[in-house]
């Protein structure tokens, strides 16, 4: 193996690191949020209802997503003209100084209304960074990463990603053990939120010694703003993308933001319990994402995407039926089923998003139908699915919500052509 061959591999795995470890940071904030919903929904929207209190917190959250499709756009417009390091930088900052501030925040029983108001403009300035951090990240790995391992590459956000929420409700499950629930409804809930500045910088680091991709010099740049341009000409790429990632999205926050709160409400289950269950099920998923990534590379995006959204479809009620239940064990079989179905999926959508748009709008156009699709359904599935309860007292409402989605899904697999092993359109 020769000095250059050796240089770009290491550059290769340099830049994966560094497209990982943002991501990390973002879904670890994301993670401790929802599995501190019910605490923070207390300290910040007191109530005599603590369901109340819970769907403030969840509307607080999916205040974030809804801020997404904007950051989509400005830092779009930055990773499509001005370079993909450079809206990889600004993401991650941002993402850095709102999980440290809201670890800081006084609550509402400290500075009242200002409190609530304080924790959503931070909430949104952390859907602006959101909204360009993944879809970066992915387009950025896809255009350093050989033709034939293209959803290896880009499964390393994704498995980023999944760290950081593993981390996250790691973080929160340990310290509930450690502290005890009064005291992490107290003060300890603020720990987790501080340890984030700790990837923040690292991931700082890490992106500063990025190499910019060679697609980036062979950029044809037009006269319109890439947004424009995306919408007006490739509007069906990204209505495929909202729907590719719709089961998907809608899937994971049921199942890994909602599901905690669920069972510790509904179901009786101990707080602790719902974090280890959230935890155990988030190991699974990582070496499938890698694992069927490698596969997908091999048979093709469209197999894997068929497996993940008609499973849903048909093994969404069973599921969730063990899944409601007061023993752990059975909780836990009920959404490591759901977690391997979702992690199939997610091995093949980063790449499948990457290649259906051209270098000059590729991070708009992926921007915009990612982010779309987790403003509108993904970070409003938590909040959707307890009115749901709420409204029907019906316990498998979500379900059905999620079933839906999957059909969708499944037809918008349908209209994919299989891009597997072709170079990305210029």
């Amino acid at each position: 193996m020769g000095d250059t061959e050796i240089s770009t591999q290491t550059a290769r795995l340099r830049n994966a690191l560094a497209g990982a470890v943002g991501n990390t940071l973002e879904w670890y904030d994301f993670a401790i949020y929802g599995s501190l919903a019910p605490i923070i929904g207390n300290l910040f929207f007191p109530s005599g209802d603590p369901l109340t209190s819970l769907l403030a917190s969840f509307g607080v959250f999916a205040v974030g997503y809804a801020a997404r499709p904007v950051g989509g756009v400005i830092l779009g417009y930055v990773g499509d003209r001005i370079g993909r390091k450079t809206t990889l930088i600004i993401s991650v900052s941002l993402m850095g100084v709102g999980t440290t501030l809201i670890g800081l925040l006084p609550t509402y029983e400290q500075i009242g209304l200002a409190a609530p108001v304080l924790l959503i403009l931070l909430r949104l300035m952390q859907g602006v960074s959101v909204g360009g951090e993944y879809p970066g990240s992915v387009v950025f790995l896809a255009e350093h990463a050989p033709q034939k391992s293209r959803a290896l590459f880009t499964s390393w956000p994704v498995i980023g990603a999944f760290m950081g929420f593993l981390i996250g409700n790691g973080a929160a499950a340990i310290l509930g053990g450690l502290i005890g629930d009064d005291a992490l409804e107290q003060w300890g809930w603020r720990i987790p939120f501080l340890l984030g500045a700790l990837i923040a910088v690292g991931a700082v680091v890490f992106r500063r010694h990025m190499s910019e991709p060679p697609t980036l010099g062979r950029l044809e740049v037009h006269g319109d703003i890439p947004f424009v341009e995306a919408v007006r000409d490739y509007w069906r790429q990204i209505l495929q993308i909202i729907c590719l990632t719709l089961s998907l999205a809608v899937g994971f926050y049921l199942l890994f933001v909602f599901a905690s709160s669920y069972l510790t409400q509904y179901m009786h289950i101990s707080t602790s319990s719902a974090f280890d269950i959230n935890t155990y099920a988030l190991m699974i998923m990582i070496p499938i994402i890698g694992f069927g990534a490698h596969v997908s590379d091999r048979i093709g995006r469209k197999p894997l995407l068929y497996t993940s959204s008609i499973g849903t479809l048909i093994l969404s009620w069973p599921l969730w039926s063990v899944m409601h239940h007061e023993n752990v064990y059975l909780v836990f079989i009920g959404q490591a089923g759901f977690a391997t179905l979702f992690a199939i999926g997610y091995a093949a959508l980063s790449s499948a998003m990457v290649e259906a748009l051209p270098a000059h709008v590729r991070c708009s156009g992926v921007a915009i139908g990612y982010n779309l699709c987790q403003g509108l359904f993904g970070g409003t599935a938590p909040l959707v699915a307890t009115y749901l309860l709420a409204r029907t007292s019906d316990d498998f409402a979500p379900v059905y919500y999620l079933m839906i989605t999957a059909a969708i899904s499944t037809i918008a697999v349908y209209t994919l052509k299989e891009t597997a092993g072709k170079p990305l359109p210029d």
